[in-house]
């Protein structure tokens, strides 16, 4: 198969072939026939991703765990660190994403790359990014609906928040979101475009206001700040924590390789939205950290704030700007949940393509009239509906969620890139690769998943007790452990990895036209 995926993108390189040529051809060696469109250009790749990472959204929903686990020095300098471990995970993987641009993207590339147990490989990326992707839309939605009761509760104050109207309100989010992806397929590609320039536009009005608005900022020293409100005597363990503030802003980035099958020139443009993604997100999100630390008014009351974000805006801006950056805020985490559930519906296509989830003849199917999977956009949203459920009870399911979604993501992600370093120059890269940098940034981005991934899963508050409980290691045991048993009693038997339909002549007679 490795040949006949070269053999395509040598040509493209020279220009001889269109590159719609490209695009089928390489598709056709990988063994699969056109079903979705490709309507994608390079900018629309890099929107998806963009759109997803979401520096506002993860910024303004995470800023509070983080002003009680390190504080402002761990906010900043760990934004800084993290991002550069992350630009290391997502060059790895568009390496990988090069040299196997499908919708499957993470479990795809996992079965190639592995020499052995190529379905087992497969079978256990693909859920591991499953559950991810379905986290990533739960947390996005939750947040938002967050976020929304706290501007309601401004506008109109007799309004009281709870957690059963969080519920319901992230019901509505995520359903919502379902339908557009069901019947505005075209609106959601231009909004995946508008949403990069609400995102930067709305930065820049938020970053301008905090720095010319407030009568008071902080002292340049004030980043050098450390608090540690964990509840854990260790300061050490309570500075890691806040690390997963940049951790949790800095996911989904793999929705540029899910969408490799809708992208023009996929080779180049899939791995370029990941790496450009991660890039400016990086720059962006450091000038809004800064803009938001240094405008803090009065440390403990912001840190002990029902929405500390909300509270650093009322105090620098007043009440009515607060409202009105509320909305650029909102708005982004709206977007950033379109995007998530557009990602998360492309790889529950690629992998009912293969026969790996229940009922897979279902999930792949693809609508005529808009030519995209519209039954997995609802097995999407009912497993996000069924992640956020636990929130009716529990008052930690947001972190508990946040940590499922990173923890499914990143794990999957380390999938593919150690399976890379294990096949060593045997490894055919596409045409966007990282030379003799691959193996070095593959193993650096490995450590620090394996890293980050312990701290996820490990409490996040003491005392521990039934309401601060970090529930996220229980949950990806159950999806594990539900994957394991169903590995063993049957799929094993049928599951051998990525299908081909046939020789690639033949599969390109099989193209939806």
């Amino acid at each position: 198969m490795s040949e006949g995926i070269t053999a395509p993108r040598a040509r493209a390189r020279g220009g001889a072939v269109p590159i719609e040529l490209d695009d089928d051809a390489t598709l056709h060696a990988m063994g699969y026939p056109r079903k979705l469109t490709r309507r994608f250009q390079a900018f629309d790749n890099f929107a998806i991703s963009f759109t997803i990472i979401n520096i506002i959204s993860g910024i303004f929903s995470g800023i509070g765990f983080g002003l009680n686990a390190g504080g402002p020095s761990v906010l900043v300098f760990g934004w800084i660190g993290v991002s550069v471990m992350v630009l290391f995970v997502g060059a790895s993987m568009a390496e990988v994403a090069s040299a196997y641009p499908t919708s499957g993207a993470l479990y795809f590339s996992a079965g190639k790359l592995a020499k052995r147990h190529k379905g087992a490989w497969s079978w256990y990326t693909g859920w591991l990014n499953f559950v991810g992707q379905v986290g990533g839309t739960a947390a996005t939605g939750y947040a938002a609906a967050t976020f929304l009761q706290a501007f309601i509760a401004l506008q109109w104050p007799s309004y009281e928040p709870t957690p059963h109207r969080t519920v319901l309100i992230t019901g509505l989010i995520i359903v919502l979101q379902g339908l557009a992806n069901t019947y505005t397929v075209q609106l959601v590609a231009v909004l995946n475009r508008i949403s990069v320039w609400w995102l930067l536009i709305g930065l820049v009005v938020i970053v301008s206001a905090l720095i010319v608005m407030p009568e008071h900022h902080q002292s340049a020293s004030f980043v050098t700040h450390f608090v540690n409100n964990t509840g854990f005597t260790s300061g050490l363990y309570g500075g890691m924590l806040g690390l997963l503030v940049t951790s949790w802003t800095f996911t989904g980035f793999d929705g540029s390789f899910h969408m490799s099958e809708e992208t023009v020139r996929a080779t180049v443009n899939a791995p370029r939205g990941i790496t450009r993604a991660i890039g400016f997100s990086a720059i962006a999100g450091l000038l809004l950290m800064l803009a938001l630390v240094y405008s803090i008014r009065d440390y403990d009351r912001v840190a002990s704030a029902d929405a500390p974000p909300v509270q650093i805006l009322i105090d620098g801006l007043g009440l009515g700007t607060a409202k009105a950056l509320l909305l650029i805020v909102i708005g982004a985490m709206l977007f950033c949940g379109l995007a998530n559930l557009t990602s998360n519906t492309r790889q529950i296509f690629a992998f009912s393509r293969d026969g790996a989830m229940p009922g897979s003849r279902w999930w792949h199917s693809v609508s005529p009239r808009t030519r995209t999977p519209v039954k997995a956009v609802w097995l999407a949203v009912a497993c996000s509906l069924a992640l956020v459920l636990p929130g009716w009870w529990s008052h930690t399911a947001f972190t508990a969620i946040v940590s499922v979604n990173v923890v499914g993501l990143f794990l999957a992600y380390a999938v593919p890139i150690l399976l890379r370093l294990r096949l060593g120059d045997e490894f055919q890269p596409g045409p966007w690769h990282l030379g003799r940098w691959g193996r070095p940034v593959g193993a650096v981005a490995v450590v620090w998943i394996l890293l980050s991934s312990v701290l996820f899963m490990l409490p996040h508050a003491s005392p521990i007790t039934a309401h601060s409980f970090n529930y996220a290691p229980i949950a990806l045991a159950v999806v594990l452990a539900v994957a394991t048993v169903w590995w063993f009693t049957s799929a094993r038997r049928r599951f051998q990895g990525p299908v081909s339909y046939g020789r690639p002549d033949e599969i390109a007679a099989m193209d939806l036209v």
